[in-house]
């Protein structure tokens, strides 16, 4: 089916044994957007990822991935996850190859070594994120942000359908962030589709094609960036849009940052 959705829920709830934390969601992501998922802690956006990647419990409604419901989903290879908080141990000796290498390990038996094949991949990898010079470095001695790329190109390594990220942005400094936001921007240039659950929608200012929005388990926005600034304004006038903003999306000047690009510059390397 390939003019099916990538992502496509009907209904959907998801949670752990009988608590439903995201409940009778629909949303559908097709090939080459680049959606980000917002909301308030708690919210159901970590549990909704953790559901299309069987970390969570599928409780209710219709789930389907490639066009394949999702119990019966076996290609796991084809969704890149990018987890929020890394576990590049500082007490294991590993480059950064290495770690983007074992992005490769689910695509062949476990007794083949890598071919020359792989190895081209994790080259591209490496180069997607712009961390190529650093490939044989300890990864322990990169910052939080050349750690967070490390992970993209761990996941890149599989050559995925789709990226899945949890607030890659998180706990990074500003200029790690910029850095961050111009990859993910290569990644779409690409047409790599991406869902990223996210508080800091201004890092991602010009790479994001539409915005989704939780609140208490339940979708209250759907649309483009340009919509969702005019229903951000609305709310902070007062009238019914139903999106709780988090204390980051209530900053001044947020529907600026949400609409311009970011500023042209050089990337600092690292």
């Amino acid at each position: 089916m390939t003019d099916a959705p990538l992502i496509e829920l009907r209904s959907a709830s998801f949670g752990y044994t009988d608590r439903k934390v995201v409940d009778s969601v629909s949303l559908t992501q097709g090939a080459g957007e680049v959606i980000a998922l917002l909301g308030p802690n708690g919210s159901g956006k970590t549990t909704l990822v953790k559901g299309l990647l069987g970390l969570s419990e599928h409780l209710g409604g219709e789930v389907s991935l490639f066009g394949t419901p999702l119990a019966k989903f076996r290609d796991r290879p084809r969704i890149g996850y990018v987890p929020q908080r890394h576990s590049l141990s500082a007490s294991v000796r590993v480059t950064v190859r290495e770690i983007v290498e074992t992005g490769r390990l689910p695509l062949r038996p476990w007794w083949r070594p890598g071919s020359a094949a792989d190895a081209a991949v994790v080259d591209e990898a490496l180069d997607a994120v712009a961390l190529r010079d650093r490939e044989r470095e300890d990864v322990a001695a990169l910052s939080g942000g050349q750690q967070r790329r490390v992970l993209i190109a761990r996941a890149l390594a599989a050559q995925p359908d789709v990226l899945l990220m949890d607030e890659p942005t998180a706990g990074v400094d500003i200029a790690n962030q910029r850095i961050l936001a111009e990859v993910l921007s290569g990644l779409a240039d690409r047409g790599t589709s991406m869902l990223i659950v996210t508080h800091e929608l201004a890092a991602l200012s010009g790479v994001v094609t539409r915005i989704v929005c939780m609140n208490a388990g339940h979708v209250d926005f759907d649309g483009t960036p340009t919509a969702y600034t005019r229903g951000h304004e609305g709310h902070e006038l007062g009238d019914a849009h139903h999106h709780s903003p988090s204390a980051d999306e209530r900053r001044p000047g947020l529907a600026a940052l949400v609409t311009d690009p970011l500023p042209s510059r050089e990337v600092p390397r690292g």
